[in-house]
């Protein structure tokens, strides 16, 4: 049995448990901010207090449950699961990139908690559910995470390792966002070779780049390009991505 008691700035004392039947009930004395980003942070504190492997998590959770005043509610799996790869590629980034990250604490994991409940709204869930994501990246296994976390609530991606290919897979497919790293040998700038190479196409799809640096000078950079934004950071990506679709007709 998984017990987790978090007492809050604003005295709000959590109690987690998840009995050996594999249903989780989470039991709120006081709250102060809306159930389903409770419900999502409790799970990722959970997850990290455990030692479990996500995969290992995910395979023996069972539903959440929130009660209080007599109402009880449920959170969705597929917000669980977006929640949990999001900490997740929160977590990985520690070790990547030139502005490395320390591991998750508890003010990323509420924002992770944030983003994924404001996802999950309904007018943006549908908007999400069936999109298609072209993500240019020659080393696609350092955003499994990241993928797995907008999966989770129905996005599917395309994944090409080249511009070259990229290109080609925009001529003969639509898609509602684009993502790319920046370097990809032998061009250091092959980021903005794509993103450059689009507009002149009058190729007006949204593009993020998804890249090492988080500097505002590369951010500014980007956006001259013409990209919808540039971020090292899991839960700004998720976020400039959901923005991105949330104009896409449901």
């Amino acid at each position: 049995m998984h017990i987790l008691q978090i007492v809050a700035a604003s005295e709000m004392k959590v109690e987690l448990s998840q009995p050996h039947d594999g249903s989780t009930y989470i039991e709120l004395l006081k709250i102060f901010f809306s159930w389903p980003v409770v419900i999502l942070f409790i799970f990722l504190m959970m997850l990290y207090k455990s030692g479990d492997s996500l995969k290992t998590f995910l395979q023996n959770l069972g539903e959440f449950t929130f009660k209080a005043g007599g109402t009880e509610l449920s959170a969705k799996r597929q917000q669980i699961e977006a929640a949990a790869a999001l900490g997740a590629a929160s977590a990985a980034r520690q070790t990547t990139g030139p502005d490395q990250q320390p591991p998750p604490d508890e003010f990323t994991l509420r924002q992770v908690a944030q983003v994924v409940s404001e996802a999950s709204r309904p007018t943006i869930a549908r908007r999400l559910d069936g999109a298609s994501i072209l993500w240019v990246d020659d080393r696609p296994s350092n955003n499994v995470y990241e993928r797995k976390s907008l999966e989770a609530l129905g996005v599917h991606f395309i994944l090409t390792t080249s511009t070259e290919d990229a290109l080609a897979k925009i001529r003969e497919n639509h898609f509602d966002v684009i993502i790319s790293d920046m370097g990809r040998p032998p061009d250091p700038k092959a980021g903005y070779t794509l993103l450059d190479q689009l507009r002149r196409a009058g190729v007006d799809t949204p593009f993020i780049v998804y890249a090492g640096s988080n500097a505002q000078k590369h951010r500014d950079e980007a956006k001259r390009h013409g990209a919808l934004g540039s971020t090292n950071n899991p839960q700004e990506l998720f976020q400039l991505v959901t923005a991105a679709l949330g104009r896409r007709a449901a």
